[in-house]
Protein backbone atom coordinates (compact mmCIF):
# COMPACT_ATOMS: atom_id res chain seq x y z
CA UNK A 1 0.00 0.00 0.00
CA UNK A 2 1.19 3.51 -0.82
CA UNK A 3 2.12 5.70 2.16
CA UNK A 4 1.66 9.49 1.99
CA UNK A 5 3.77 12.02 3.84
CA UNK A 6 2.17 14.96 5.62
CA UNK A 7 3.29 17.19 2.77
CA UNK A 8 1.63 14.91 0.21
CA UNK A 9 -1.61 14.87 2.21
CA UNK A 10 -1.68 18.68 2.35
CA UNK A 11 -1.03 18.91 -1.38
CA UNK A 12 -3.72 16.31 -2.12
CA UNK A 13 -6.30 18.24 -0.10
CA UNK A 14 -5.41 21.48 -1.88
CA UNK A 15 -5.59 19.89 -5.34
CA UNK A 16 -8.83 18.00 -4.65
CA UNK A 17 -10.69 20.96 -3.16
CA UNK A 18 -9.52 23.37 -5.87
CA UNK A 19 -10.97 21.00 -8.46
CA UNK A 20 -14.17 20.55 -6.45
CA UNK A 21 -14.66 24.30 -6.06
CA UNK A 22 -14.33 24.72 -9.82
CA UNK A 23 -16.00 21.55 -11.10
CA UNK A 24 -18.14 20.07 -8.29
CA UNK A 25 -21.68 19.08 -9.21
CA UNK A 26 -24.44 21.61 -8.53
CA UNK A 27 -26.95 19.42 -6.71
CA UNK A 28 -30.10 20.66 -4.94
CA UNK A 29 -29.14 19.18 -1.56
CA UNK A 30 -25.82 21.02 -1.64
CA UNK A 31 -27.52 24.41 -1.42
CA UNK A 32 -26.85 25.14 2.23
CA UNK A 33 -25.93 22.76 5.03
CA UNK A 34 -29.31 21.53 6.23
CA UNK A 35 -28.85 18.13 7.94
CA UNK A 36 -32.38 17.09 6.94
CA UNK A 37 -31.65 17.73 3.27
CA UNK A 38 -28.32 15.91 3.46
CA UNK A 39 -29.95 12.94 5.20
CA UNK A 40 -32.78 12.56 2.68
CA UNK A 41 -30.42 12.83 -0.28
CA UNK A 42 -27.91 10.33 1.10
CA UNK A 43 -30.60 7.75 1.81
CA UNK A 44 -32.10 8.20 -1.65
CA UNK A 45 -28.68 7.89 -3.27
CA UNK A 46 -28.17 4.42 -1.83
CA UNK A 47 -28.37 2.06 -4.82
CA UNK A 48 -29.73 4.88 -7.02
CA UNK A 49 -28.02 7.22 -9.49
CA UNK A 50 -27.89 10.98 -8.94
CA UNK A 51 -29.93 11.97 -12.01
CA UNK A 52 -32.69 9.58 -10.97
CA UNK A 53 -32.71 10.91 -7.42
CA UNK A 54 -32.95 14.64 -8.18
CA UNK A 55 -36.69 14.80 -9.08
CA UNK A 56 -37.55 12.38 -6.27
CA UNK A 57 -35.61 14.51 -3.79
CA UNK A 58 -37.24 17.74 -4.92
CA UNK A 59 -40.73 16.23 -4.72
CA UNK A 60 -39.98 14.66 -1.32
CA UNK A 61 -38.76 17.92 0.21
CA UNK A 62 -41.77 19.75 -1.25
CA UNK A 63 -44.10 17.12 0.23
CA UNK A 64 -42.32 16.90 3.60
CA UNK A 65 -40.49 20.24 4.09
CA UNK A 66 -39.39 19.47 7.66
CA UNK A 67 -38.55 16.51 9.86
CA UNK A 68 -41.84 17.04 11.68
CA UNK A 69 -43.80 16.87 8.42
CA UNK A 70 -42.11 13.57 7.62
CA UNK A 71 -42.56 12.17 11.12
CA UNK A 72 -46.35 12.45 11.12
CA UNK A 73 -47.13 11.95 7.42
CA UNK A 74 -49.67 9.24 6.48
CA UNK A 75 -47.89 6.08 5.38
CA UNK A 76 -49.66 6.06 2.01
CA UNK A 77 -48.36 9.58 1.28
CA UNK A 78 -44.84 8.55 2.26
CA UNK A 79 -44.88 5.41 0.12
CA UNK A 80 -46.30 7.28 -2.86
CA UNK A 81 -43.50 9.86 -2.62
CA UNK A 82 -40.95 7.02 -2.50
CA UNK A 83 -42.57 4.96 -5.26
CA UNK A 84 -40.05 3.93 -7.90
CA UNK A 85 -36.93 4.34 -5.75
CA UNK A 86 -37.05 0.75 -4.50
CA UNK A 87 -35.61 -0.65 -1.26
CA UNK A 88 -38.80 0.49 0.44
CA UNK A 89 -37.63 -0.19 4.00
CA UNK A 90 -35.53 2.97 3.57
CA UNK A 91 -38.68 5.10 3.46
CA UNK A 92 -40.11 3.53 6.60
CA UNK A 93 -36.82 3.91 8.43
CA UNK A 94 -36.72 7.57 7.43
CA UNK A 95 -40.10 8.12 9.03
CA UNK A 96 -39.20 6.16 12.17
CA UNK A 97 -35.98 8.16 12.55
CA UNK A 98 -37.90 11.40 11.97
CA UNK A 99 -40.27 10.42 14.78
CA UNK A 100 -37.21 9.74 16.95
CA UNK A 101 -35.81 13.18 16.20
CA UNK A 102 -39.10 14.87 17.03
CA UNK A 103 -39.96 12.92 20.18
CA UNK A 104 -36.60 11.90 21.69
CA UNK A 105 -34.41 14.77 20.48
CA UNK A 106 -37.07 17.53 20.51
CA UNK A 107 -36.21 18.33 16.91
CA UNK A 108 -32.51 18.93 17.63
CA UNK A 109 -30.10 17.04 15.40
CA UNK A 110 -27.22 15.09 16.93
CA UNK A 111 -24.01 16.61 15.56
CA UNK A 112 -21.50 13.74 15.63
CA UNK A 113 -21.35 10.60 13.53
CA UNK A 114 -21.46 8.39 16.63
CA UNK A 115 -24.63 10.10 17.90
CA UNK A 116 -26.27 10.09 14.47
CA UNK A 117 -25.85 6.32 14.26
CA UNK A 118 -28.37 6.04 17.11
CA UNK A 119 -31.07 7.09 14.65
CA UNK A 120 -33.03 4.23 13.10
CA UNK A 121 -31.66 3.22 9.71
CA UNK A 122 -28.64 5.55 9.86
CA UNK A 123 -25.42 3.61 9.27
CA UNK A 124 -21.77 4.66 9.48
CA UNK A 125 -21.60 6.20 6.01
CA UNK A 126 -24.79 8.28 6.26
CA UNK A 127 -23.90 9.38 9.79
CA UNK A 128 -20.45 10.52 8.68
CA UNK A 129 -21.84 12.31 5.62
CA UNK A 130 -24.34 14.29 7.72
CA UNK A 131 -21.81 15.01 10.48
CA UNK A 132 -19.15 16.28 8.08
CA UNK A 133 -21.38 18.19 5.65
CA UNK A 134 -23.83 19.76 8.10
CA UNK A 135 -21.72 20.00 11.26
CA UNK A 136 -18.08 20.10 10.11
CA UNK A 137 -17.04 16.98 12.00
CA UNK A 138 -13.73 15.76 10.62
CA UNK A 139 -14.68 12.21 9.64
CA UNK A 140 -14.46 10.31 6.34
CA UNK A 141 -17.70 9.23 4.67
CA UNK A 142 -16.78 5.78 3.41
CA UNK A 143 -19.11 4.59 0.65
CA UNK A 144 -18.52 2.85 -2.67
CA UNK A 145 -16.93 5.97 -4.13
CA UNK A 146 -14.50 6.35 -1.23
CA UNK A 147 -13.61 2.65 -1.38
CA UNK A 148 -12.87 2.91 -5.09
CA UNK A 149 -11.01 6.26 -5.02
CA UNK A 150 -8.70 5.47 -2.12
CA UNK A 151 -8.17 1.83 -3.11
CA UNK A 152 -6.77 3.13 -6.42
CA UNK A 153 -4.90 6.14 -5.05
CA UNK A 154 -3.13 4.07 -2.39
CA UNK A 155 -3.35 0.58 -3.94
CA UNK A 156 -5.21 -0.85 -0.94
CA UNK A 157 -5.79 -4.54 -1.70
CA UNK A 158 -8.18 -5.35 1.16
CA UNK A 159 -11.45 -6.99 0.05
CA UNK A 160 -14.16 -4.33 0.33
CA UNK A 161 -16.86 -7.02 0.41
CA UNK A 162 -15.74 -7.90 3.95
CA UNK A 163 -17.39 -5.86 6.73
CA UNK A 164 -14.13 -5.33 8.64
CA UNK A 165 -12.59 -3.56 5.64
CA UNK A 166 -14.72 -0.46 6.23
CA UNK A 167 -12.88 0.26 9.47
CA UNK A 168 -9.54 -0.24 7.73
CA UNK A 169 -10.43 2.36 5.10
CA UNK A 170 -11.85 4.70 7.75
CA UNK A 171 -8.58 4.55 9.68
CA UNK A 172 -6.54 5.17 6.51
CA UNK A 173 -8.67 8.07 5.22
CA UNK A 174 -9.21 9.79 8.59
CA UNK A 175 -5.86 11.68 8.63
CA UNK A 176 -6.32 12.67 4.98
CA UNK A 177 -9.71 14.42 5.47
CA UNK A 178 -9.35 18.19 5.28
CA UNK A 179 -9.84 19.49 8.85
CA UNK A 180 -11.12 22.87 7.65
CA UNK A 181 -13.60 21.61 5.06
CA UNK A 182 -14.48 17.98 5.85
CA UNK A 183 -17.90 18.16 4.17
CA UNK A 184 -16.50 19.54 0.93
CA UNK A 185 -13.70 16.96 1.06
CA UNK A 186 -16.17 14.05 1.32
CA UNK A 187 -18.37 15.47 -1.42
CA UNK A 188 -15.33 15.94 -3.65
CA UNK A 189 -14.46 12.27 -3.19
CA UNK A 190 -18.05 11.40 -4.18
CA UNK A 191 -17.73 13.50 -7.34
CA UNK A 192 -14.32 12.07 -8.16
CA UNK A 193 -15.67 8.53 -7.86
CA UNK A 194 -18.58 9.45 -10.12
CA UNK A 195 -16.46 11.01 -12.85
CA UNK A 196 -12.77 10.25 -13.44
CA UNK A 197 -12.63 7.25 -11.10
CA UNK A 198 -15.74 5.31 -12.02
CA UNK A 199 -15.97 1.54 -11.64
CA UNK A 200 -16.06 1.01 -15.41
CA UNK A 201 -14.37 3.08 -18.10
CA UNK A 202 -12.49 5.42 -15.72
CA UNK A 203 -10.40 8.28 -17.07
CA UNK A 204 -7.36 8.39 -14.76
CA UNK A 205 -5.21 10.13 -17.34
CA UNK A 206 -7.29 13.32 -17.06
CA UNK A 207 -8.11 13.00 -13.36
CA UNK A 208 -7.30 16.11 -11.32
CA UNK A 209 -5.52 13.88 -8.78
CA UNK A 210 -3.71 11.61 -11.25
CA UNK A 211 -0.26 12.44 -9.82
CA UNK A 212 -1.41 10.99 -6.49
CA UNK A 213 -2.79 7.82 -8.11
CA UNK A 214 -0.46 4.89 -7.44
CA UNK A 215 -2.59 2.43 -9.43
CA UNK A 216 -2.44 4.71 -12.50
CA UNK A 217 1.34 5.00 -12.30
CA UNK A 218 1.75 1.21 -12.49
CA UNK A 219 -1.11 0.58 -14.95
CA UNK A 220 -3.33 -1.32 -12.52
CA UNK A 221 -6.34 0.98 -12.15
CA UNK A 222 -8.96 -1.69 -12.84
CA UNK A 223 -7.38 -4.06 -10.30
CA UNK A 224 -8.79 -1.86 -7.52
CA UNK A 225 -10.82 -2.01 -5.44
CA UNK A 226 -10.58 -5.70 -4.63
CA UNK A 227 -14.06 -7.14 -4.18
CA UNK A 228 -15.24 -10.75 -4.10
CA UNK A 229 -18.43 -11.38 -6.03
CA UNK A 230 -21.69 -11.52 -4.13
CA UNK A 231 -23.87 -14.62 -4.61
CA UNK A 232 -26.45 -14.37 -7.36
CA UNK A 233 -29.95 -13.37 -6.26
CA UNK A 234 -32.21 -16.36 -5.64
CA UNK A 235 -34.77 -17.00 -8.38
CA UNK A 236 -38.34 -16.61 -7.07
CA UNK A 237 -41.04 -17.65 -9.59
CA UNK A 238 -44.51 -16.11 -9.05
CA UNK A 239 -47.87 -15.91 -10.70
CA UNK A 240 -49.38 -12.43 -10.88
CA UNK A 241 -53.20 -12.42 -10.97
CA UNK A 242 -54.84 -9.69 -13.05
CA UNK A 243 -58.50 -10.01 -12.08
CA UNK A 244 -60.97 -7.56 -13.64
CA UNK A 245 -64.65 -7.04 -12.83
CA UNK A 246 -67.16 -4.26 -13.60
CA UNK A 247 -65.87 -2.51 -10.43
CA UNK A 248 -62.25 -2.46 -11.57
CA UNK A 249 -59.09 -4.44 -10.91
CA UNK A 250 -58.36 -6.52 -7.83
CA UNK A 251 -55.46 -5.16 -5.81
CA UNK A 252 -54.16 -6.22 -2.41
CA UNK A 253 -51.98 -4.36 0.06
CA UNK A 254 -48.78 -6.17 0.98
CA UNK A 255 -48.66 -7.21 4.64
CA UNK A 256 -46.29 -5.92 7.30
CA UNK A 257 -44.27 -9.16 7.25
CA UNK A 258 -43.90 -9.25 3.47
CA UNK A 259 -41.51 -7.58 1.08
CA UNK A 260 -42.99 -4.35 -0.31
CA UNK A 261 -45.03 -3.90 2.87
CA UNK A 262 -47.74 -1.25 2.53
CA UNK A 263 -47.62 -1.11 -1.26
CA UNK A 264 -50.51 -2.20 -3.48
CA UNK A 265 -50.26 -4.69 -6.31
CA UNK A 266 -52.01 -7.48 -8.12
CA UNK A 267 -52.20 -10.65 -6.01
CA UNK A 268 -48.93 -12.56 -6.20
CA UNK A 269 -48.70 -16.31 -5.62
CA UNK A 270 -45.43 -18.19 -5.30
CA UNK A 271 -45.33 -21.05 -7.76
CA UNK A 272 -43.71 -23.25 -5.13
CA UNK A 273 -46.78 -22.81 -2.88
CA UNK A 274 -48.87 -24.59 -5.51
CA UNK A 275 -46.61 -27.60 -5.85
CA UNK A 276 -46.12 -30.58 -3.63
CA UNK A 277 -42.44 -31.42 -3.19
CA UNK A 278 -43.03 -34.81 -4.80
CA UNK A 279 -44.45 -33.31 -8.00
CA UNK A 280 -42.41 -30.08 -8.19
CA UNK A 281 -40.24 -31.33 -11.03
CA UNK A 282 -43.22 -32.65 -12.99
CA UNK A 283 -45.60 -29.71 -12.48
CA UNK A 284 -46.94 -27.87 -15.52
CA UNK A 285 -48.65 -24.51 -15.88
CA UNK A 286 -51.96 -26.31 -16.48
CA UNK A 287 -51.56 -28.14 -13.19
CA UNK A 288 -50.65 -24.90 -11.42
CA UNK A 289 -53.72 -23.14 -12.78
CA UNK A 290 -55.99 -25.96 -11.67
CA UNK A 291 -54.54 -25.86 -8.15
CA UNK A 292 -54.71 -22.06 -8.06
CA UNK A 293 -58.35 -21.92 -9.15
CA UNK A 294 -59.29 -24.50 -6.48
CA UNK A 295 -57.22 -22.71 -3.81
CA UNK A 296 -58.85 -19.32 -4.46
CA UNK A 297 -62.34 -20.81 -4.47
CA UNK A 298 -61.68 -22.62 -1.18
CA UNK A 299 -59.81 -19.84 0.68
CA UNK A 300 -61.24 -16.63 -0.80
CA UNK A 301 -64.63 -17.73 -2.11
CA UNK A 302 -63.69 -16.43 -5.56
CA UNK A 303 -64.18 -18.46 -8.72
CA UNK A 304 -61.52 -17.20 -11.13
CA UNK A 305 -61.43 -18.32 -14.78
CA UNK A 306 -57.68 -17.77 -14.87
CA UNK A 307 -55.82 -17.97 -18.16
CA UNK A 308 -52.15 -17.45 -18.94
CA UNK A 309 -51.60 -14.02 -20.52
CA UNK A 310 -48.63 -15.15 -22.56
CA UNK A 311 -45.41 -13.39 -23.33
CA UNK A 312 -42.24 -13.36 -21.25
CA UNK A 313 -42.49 -13.29 -17.46
CA UNK A 314 -42.09 -9.93 -15.76
CA UNK A 315 -38.65 -9.83 -14.17
CA UNK A 316 -37.50 -7.67 -11.27
CA UNK A 317 -34.37 -8.04 -9.18
CA UNK A 318 -33.98 -7.19 -5.52
CA UNK A 319 -30.75 -7.48 -3.54
CA UNK A 320 -31.14 -11.16 -2.69
CA UNK A 321 -34.04 -12.22 -4.90
CA UNK A 322 -34.88 -12.16 -8.60
CA UNK A 323 -38.62 -12.31 -9.14
CA UNK A 324 -40.05 -13.77 -12.32
CA UNK A 325 -43.79 -13.22 -12.57
CA UNK A 326 -45.98 -15.03 -15.08
CA UNK A 327 -49.21 -13.11 -15.59
CA UNK A 328 -52.63 -14.74 -15.36
CA UNK A 329 -55.84 -12.93 -16.28
CA UNK A 330 -59.46 -13.45 -15.27
CA UNK A 331 -62.38 -11.40 -16.60
CA UNK A 332 -65.47 -11.50 -14.35
CA UNK A 333 -68.91 -10.52 -15.60
CA UNK A 334 -70.17 -9.78 -12.07
CA UNK A 335 -68.28 -8.10 -9.23
CA UNK A 336 -67.99 -10.54 -6.31
CA UNK A 337 -67.64 -9.43 -2.70
CA UNK A 338 -64.22 -9.61 -1.06
CA UNK A 339 -65.39 -10.74 2.36
CA UNK A 340 -62.68 -13.41 2.55
CA UNK A 341 -59.83 -11.48 0.94
CA UNK A 342 -58.06 -8.30 2.17
CA UNK A 343 -58.20 -6.65 -1.23
CA UNK A 344 -60.07 -3.92 -3.08
CA UNK A 345 -61.65 -3.40 -6.46
CA UNK A 346 -59.93 -0.34 -7.92
CA UNK A 347 -61.07 1.46 -11.07
CA UNK A 348 -58.44 1.42 -13.80
CA UNK A 349 -57.97 5.20 -13.72
CA UNK A 350 -57.44 5.14 -9.93
CA UNK A 351 -54.82 2.37 -9.75
CA UNK A 352 -51.93 4.75 -10.37
CA UNK A 353 -53.01 6.95 -7.45
CA UNK A 354 -52.07 4.20 -5.00
CA UNK A 355 -48.50 3.59 -3.81
CA UNK A 356 -47.24 0.92 -6.22
CA UNK A 357 -43.94 -0.99 -6.19
CA UNK A 358 -41.83 -1.16 -9.33
CA UNK A 359 -42.80 -4.77 -9.99
CA UNK A 360 -46.47 -3.70 -10.10
CA UNK A 361 -45.68 -0.97 -12.60
CA UNK A 362 -43.91 -3.58 -14.73
CA UNK A 363 -46.90 -5.95 -14.53
CA UNK A 364 -49.24 -3.15 -15.56
CA UNK A 365 -47.00 -2.17 -18.47
CA UNK A 366 -46.77 -5.76 -19.68
CA UNK A 367 -50.55 -6.17 -19.47
CA UNK A 368 -51.14 -2.94 -21.41
CA UNK A 369 -48.68 -4.07 -24.06
CA UNK A 370 -50.51 -7.38 -24.45
CA UNK A 371 -53.97 -5.80 -24.70
CA UNK A 372 -52.64 -3.15 -27.06
CA UNK A 373 -53.66 0.09 -25.33
CA UNK A 374 -53.20 2.09 -22.14
CA UNK A 375 -55.42 0.85 -19.31
CA UNK A 376 -54.14 2.31 -16.04
CA UNK A 377 -54.24 5.99 -16.93
CA UNK A 378 -55.13 8.66 -14.40
CA UNK A 379 -57.71 11.23 -15.48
Amino acid sequence: MEQWSKETIVEFRRTLLAWYDAEGRDLPWRHGRNPYHTWISEVMLQQTQVQTVIPYYENFIATFPTVTDLAWAPEATLLKAWQGLGYYSRARNLQRAAQQLVTDYHGQWPETAAQLEDLIGVGPYTASAIASIAFDQVVPAVDGNAFRVFARLLMIDADIAKPKTRQLFTDIIQPIVDPQRPGAFNQAIMDLGSSYMTAKNPDPEHSPVRRFDASYRVGRVLDFPVKTKAPRPKLMPYYGLIVHSPAGYLLVQRGSQEMLSGYWCFPLVKQTDLRDEKQADEATEEMDLAVLREKWLRENQLALPLQLLGGRPVSHTYTHQRWQVKLLVAELAVTPSLDFLPGQWVAADRVSALPLPKVQEKMMARYEKQVGHAVFKEN
